[in-house]
């Protein structure tokens, strides 16, 4: 069976090691001994729990606050307030954790409209600011449209007049001078810029990973996309096993045999 909505896992994976060590280039080992799973892969999961549970607000809040917790992982102080409050609230953030989780909505849900709503709900439970909403939304309706047979123009018509997202740049332009940034807004356009730039699944991880700044972060956004445009190779997608502990591998296989249904 092929395993779906792994993009953002292995694109998390790919950028880890970079993260707070950035590289500026394309050419560099895929995985190492410093690879490993970071909170996008754990929320992304979680994400993937909560919709089988029924994808309501509940839902969500209750299994990133489950996994969350369970998973260590260097998560942002807001978030790890979040996770450890006796009242978990929506903090207002504008954080690109929004963003980085979301990919399985567009797996699960098969029209834009709901798969739009349900974005806004995932987001909500933490990052309820309108630009955090933004980013998880565009996330979704990228990785939806490239799922569902769009073209990349058609992609980036779609992010840019519905969420105003300016995707008229280069990554050659950008890259020099692009640094550490956990905003949805100086996120999620960089990383749709990687996937449109890119020949495959593995270019645009390279991409993405290239710009430095938040790499797991934007590799996991852009891997979310590529995966549903282009597939993921075979020797790449077997690595997901690697790096995933049993509980998390569990929720992925689960995911994905409801994804049969």
């Amino acid at each position: 069976m092929e395993i779906k909505s792994i993009g953002a896992i292995l694109g998390d994976i790919i950028g880890s090691p970079y993260e707070f060590d950035n590289i500026k280039m394309k050419d560099f080992p895929l995985f190492s001994e410093y690879s490993c799973i970071t909170d996008d892969s754990i929320l992304t999961i979680a994400t993937m729990q909560a919709l089988m549970d029924g994808g309501s607000s509940e839902d969500f809040r209750r299994n990133y606050r489950l996994f969350g917790n369970k998973h260590d992982s260097s998560y942002g102080l807001r978030f790890y307030d979040w996770l450890k409050s006796d009242d978990p609230q929506a903090y207002n953030s504008w954080g690109n954790g929004s963003a980085m989780r979301v990919g399985p909505v567009a797996w699960f849900y098969d029209d834009l409209e709901t798969v739009e709503r349900v974005a806004e709900v995932s987001a909500s439970v933490t990052h309820d600011h309108p630009l955090g909403i933004k980013g998880a939304q565009a996330t979704a309706s990228a990785v939806f449209l490239a799922r569902t047979g769009k073209s990349k123009q058609e992609i980036k018509s779609y992010v840019e007049t519905r969420y105003g997202y300016a995707l008229n740049f280069t990554l050659d332009e950008i890259r020099p001078d692009f640094g550490f940034d956990e905003s949805c807004e100086g996120t999620v356009p960089p990383a749709i810029v990687a996937f449109m730039e890119s020949d495959g699944f593995e270019d645009a991880i390279r991409s993405a990973v290239s710009l430095g700044g938040d790499s797991d972060t934007i590799a996991a956004i852009t891997g979310s996309i590529a995966e549903t445009f282009y597939g993921v190779p075979v020797e790449i997608s077997n690595e997901v096993s690697t790096y995933l502990p049993k509980e998390l591998k569990n929720t992925l296989m689960a995911f994905n045999f409801k994804l049969l249904m």
